[in-house]
């Protein structure tokens, strides 16, 4: 069993003041629990790296990075590199979604590498992976947490 991470997830694990904390903790803890697999890949974390210092600057952004570095060498979390391949493969998304301008290639190179590994949970509220309708599922419940 595996879970994907996306950036969301990894800020919201990190920051009480977000609104998904609690539920991002909870699912996190229980994909734990059940010993699921991590994955993430390393676009992921560059955006989640930027965002990290975008939103809450120098001294608290190095705390919640030193955080978040220390969780990737602790815990059981994969991160897949994005591969010439992997890349050209988010571009035929890109394109295949080119009615959905507003899907990051992040997002798409995330969705690529999760087909690839037969991934279908993901730790996002970010509704992009609901609108291509590649069968991705929620954690946590989007119902609850996906942003609109």
């Amino acid at each position: 069993m595996t879970l994907f991470i996306d950036t969301w997830g990894w800020l919201a694990l990190r920051d009480e003041r977000d609104p998904g904390f609690q539920a991002a903790n909870r699912a996190f803890w229980d994909a734990l629990d059940a010993g699921k697999q991590f994955y993430t890949t390393d676009y992921v974390l560059d955006e989640t790296i930027t965002s990290i210092y975008v939103d809450y600057g120098g001294i608290k952004g190095e705390q919640i990075l030193n955080d978040l570095l220390k969780t990737l060498k602790t815990s059981d979390v994969r991160v897949e590199e994005i591969t010439r391949d992997r890349f050209q493969e988010a571009l035929r998304l890109r394109r295949r979604f080119r009615d959905k301008p507003k899907i990051s290639f992040t997002d798409l190179t995330s969705m690529v590498v999760m087909r690839e590994l037969g991934i279908t949970d993901i730790l996002t509220a970010d509704h992009h992976f609901a609108q291509v309708n590649l069968g991705f599922r929620f954690v946590p419940d989007r119902r609850q947490s996906c942003t609109p």
